[in-house]
């Protein structure tokens, strides 16, 4: 495995088509959960200017911290709750342009104004995790971020 990963481009969608297949051959012979996890989270946090970059996982009917990258974060959120539970909910992928305009949003970091949620299923389709991204800047994430990171987080598939 490579100690490091080559993203370039001259847009978003540009980097993301360089760090896409590289994510991927990461976690797609790994064994682990937590290991894979971990090192997408890296992955991805390292390639983007993110304030924080991680997964939940459903555990007890709401999501448990998993691995991350950046501040300290909310360590549970309920079914339904927040940008986070409100995506387990709906099985959708959130786009969220201000998290202040958010109804119900949980402010785990004071620094976060938009935000991300893709969710993660496992092989019978059920949602067993989520992928958070928030970032300091408003508007940072689009339907090309939602395309990518639901590909990649597709790549889990094997291990959840």
């Amino acid at each position: 495995m490579a100690e490091h990963l080559i993203v370039h481009g001259a847009d978003k969608q540009e980097r993301y088509q360089t760090l896409l297949p590289q994510a991927l051959a990461l976690i797609e012979s790994e064994t682990d959960q937590i290991a894979a996890l971990a090192n997408l989270c890296a992955a991805l946090h390292s390639s983007f200017d993110w304030l924080w970059t991680g997964f939940y996982l459903v555990k007890d009917k709401q999501l448990v911290l998993g691995p991350f990258q950046g501040p300290i974060a909310c360590t549970r959120i309920p079914f339904g709750k927040g940008v986070c539970g409100s995506a387990w909910q709906a099985g959708a992928t959130l786009v969220v342009e201000d998290v202040d305009a958010f109804p119900g949003h949980i402010a785990c970091s004071s620094s976060a104004r938009s935000e991300i949620v893709v969710p993660v299923r496992n092989a019978d389709g059920e949602v067993v995790a989520v992928l958070d991204v928030d970032s300091s800047e408003l508007a940072s994430f689009d339907a090309v971020d939602a395309e990518y990171l639901e590909r990649i987080t597709a790549g889990l598939t094997h291990l959840l």
